[in-house]
């Protein structure tokens, strides 16, 4: 699938606008909600019910077979949990994976939640996986190149941890579509990659374990985790690449 440029349809923006606003919105939803006691399937429930609630679809749910609304992945998988029975406890940290279709168009954000009294470590993974996305989206400029956000996120994690940066996934293309060109990695590829246009719409979204980079997929055919079974906490916007340059959709 090639990159698809949306700078000549006029109703594009204005639509992914809005998909990223109500994305946002069941994050800031569910946050009070994410606590020591709650399964992560109570959260998919909550979230789906908004979602719905707003006019609009939950994107994961019956995507290649994913069978939940949301995506909830505990301490150390990366990314792709599936909510369940799950309860979450004091200590835990938990990225809850937010897509919606609202109108045609998707809306694609992620947080990393902290349950309770968490480690110094974990509040550290945290605190710099977050950093690292925003340092990847300062990147981003009209004339640059997709390869320059891994090369920011390298940089800064080389330099300010010991951290990884998972290899296996990445950002992805995004529109009237759930996944496409380009491929986001958030490490250093050592290529430039595809050149940074008006009319792009992507997800930055790295994935970052305190161990080794390493990952592998459960029997459930989703679920990716680190092979050490170390923490990973990820975060994530939707952008679009304007005439004025970079404008977030999900804040």
């Amino acid at each position: 699938m090639s990159i698809v440029n949306f700078s000549d349809n006029p109703n594009a923006l204005q639509g992914m606008r809005d998909a990223g606003k109500l994305a946002k919105e069941v994050l800031d939803f569910i946050e009070p909600y994410v606590n020591a006691g709650i399964t992560t399937d109570e959260l998919n429930t909550l979230c789906h019910d908004f979602i719905i609630g707003h006019n609009a679809i939950p994107a994961p749910l019956n995507y290649n077979g994913f069978p939940k609304s949301i995506c909830t992945s505990v301490n150390d998988v990366i990314c792709h949990g599936i909510p369940g029975k799950y309860k979450l406890k004091n200590g835990d940290i938990v990225n809850i994976d937010i897509t919606v279709i609202l109108n045609g168009w998707y809306g694609d954000t992620s947080r990393t939640f902290l349950v309770g009294n968490c480690t110094p470590l974990a509040c550290d993974l945290v605190e710099h996986t977050k950093r690292a996305m925003n340092i990847g989206i300062d990147a981003v400029r009209v004339g640059g190149h997709i390869g320059d956000i891994g090369k920011a996120i390298s940089n800064y994690i080389s330099t300010n941890t010991k951290y990884s940066i998972v290899r296996d996934y990445g950002g992805h293309g995004i529109g009237n579509f759930f996944h496409g060109e380009p491929f986001v990695a958030h490490y250093d590829t050592g290529e430039l990659g595809d050149e940074i246009v008006p009319g792009m719409f992507f997800t930055v979204e790295p994935m970052i374990n305190v161990g080794k980079y390493k990952c592998k997929v459960l029997h459930d055919g989703w679920t990716a985790v680190t092979v050490d079974k170390s923490l990973s906490a990820q975060f994530e916007h939707t952008i679009a690449i304007t005439g004025n340059g970079v404008e977030i959709l999900t804040v």
